[in-house]
């Protein structure tokens, strides 16, 4: 399996459809967003003709309002895996949910715990009641390996954590045990200079807000999707939501939108660090508009491996 990864609009799918011309590849999407129908152009979702001409898996599997995990995607990703090796093409893994793409490449054994909407309830009222680090001072005294991989203000990861405690009666840390792949993984990065990147986003903001994202998010609502269903949470939805509902202008709203993407670029960067040697790193440049990678060299990179 080869993996791209990097951080939000560096460039991640314009080179796998690149690379598609050259190699017989099949995409695994990597996106924690891009799981969800009917949200197309807030998680930029490849475009129809794309999805056509390179095939893609683990795009549009669920409802707005249905759970989705991570045991979920491991299930669902390990059978694309095993119907791209079938057909006897080259699977791609490609995306920025570092949690998604970890998961996968180091074997992650994840519990198949499934959710307990009363005790997830519970837990929320007491986030509510008592704040977020409340829940996470319980998780670290439970389990101060699993505390120390969340952060304190992700408070779904730590209800998710403090669940898996009170089904198994185990340590979260405990229950998620790692097998490596027998398969080889070649692990591509792409990066991009701070300021260039930030460009690159604040272009792609603006971009989704033409191509009609508030007319989608207003599509959702009307469709009668919860606003604070977590599929609704993701960056831009959120913000055009307190656009419609008279919270902010829509200045406000997509300044807002560009300010919290550049956020979650820096928040992924930890997870595909410069200095993991297991990370093959190529900077991605851009000239008159276009991405530029050293396509070349990321192709003789891929020839060598799959050889």
């Amino acid at each position: 399996m080869i993996a791209i990864v990097g951080p939000t609009g560096v460039g991640k799918s314009d080179l796998a459809l690149s690379l598609a011309q050259f190699f017989p590849i099949e995409i695994i999407s990597a996106d924690s967003r891009q799981v969800y129908r009917y949200m197309d152009i807030g998680t930029n979702k490849p475009c129809a003709l794309d999805r056509a001409s390179v095939p893609h898996h683990l795009i549009d599997v669920v409802q707005p309002d249905e759970h989705f995990s991570l045991a979920m995607y491991h299930q669902l990703a390990d059978q694309a895996l095993t119907r791209i090796e079938q057909k006897g093409k080259l699977p791609l893994l490609v995306g920025g949910s570092g949690l998604y793409v970890w998961s996968l490449v180091e074997g992650w054994k994840i519990p198949q715990v499934p959710p307990d909407q009363e005790l997830r309830r519970q837990l929320e009222a007491r986030a509510e009641q008592e704040g977020g680090p409340s829940l996470y001072r319980e998780l670290q005294d439970i389990d101060p390996v699993a505390a120390a991989k969340i952060n304190v203000s992700n408070v779904r990861r730590i209800i998710r954590a403090l669940e898996i405690h009170h089904a198994t009666k185990q340590p979260p840390s405990q229950s998620q045990r790692k097998e490596m792949p027998e398969f080889p993984i070649l692990i591509i990065g792409l990066t991009q200079g701070r300021g260039e990147l930030y460009r690159r986003i604040d272009r792609r903001a603006d971009k989704m807000i033409q191509k009609g994202l508030i007319e989608e998010t207003d599509q959702l609502l009307r469709r009668g999707y919860s606003p604070h269903l977590p599929s609704m949470s993701g960056i831009g939805y959120k913000e055009i939501v307190q656009f419609l509902q008279d919270q902010m202008t829509l200045l406000e709203a997509t300044d807002k939108i560009k300010y919290e993407t550049h956020r979650l670029a820096r928040r992924q960067y930890a997870w595909f660090r410069l200095t993991d040697n297991r990370i093959r790193w190529f900077d991605a440049s851009e000239t008159e508009g276009e991405l530029t990678v050293a396509l070349d060299e990321v192709k003789g990179l891929i020839e060598d491996f799959v050889s």
